[in-house]
């Protein structure tokens, strides 16, 4: 089981000016090998938003992951994906848009 340390925005420190408290996560084996998607499905209440992650191939799917949070830290989600992702083509280049089967 692998240990990692980092930033992950706490809950509570609201973007205050502070430095994030640095928090120790676990990753466990079976969820360190990671597993691969190429396709999301997105669900929401007034509560909760669900990711469901699939692996698609020859027309049928598999949900390989399933992710459950609030509102507010879907938003944040998103706000550090478009974060790195403007790093990742600042590094590698523009991403085109991917077609059916990409």
């Amino acid at each position: 089981m692998a240990e990692s340390a980092g930033s992950l925005g706490a809950p509570g420190n609201g973007g205050n000016g502070r430095k994030k408290p640095e928090i120790k996560l676990r990753l466990p084996d079976h969820i360190g090998a990671g597993v691969y998607a190429n396709s999301m499905l997105v669900q929401h209440t007034g509560n909760e938003f669900v990711l469901d992650f699939a692996l698609v191939t020859g027309g049928r799917g598999t949900i390989v992951a399933r992710v459950i949070t609030s509102p507010a830290h879907m938003k944040r989600v998103v706000a550090a994906l478009d974060d790195n992702l403007k790093k990742y083509e600042s590094a590698h280049g523009p991403i085109s848009p991917s077609t059916a089967g990409d």
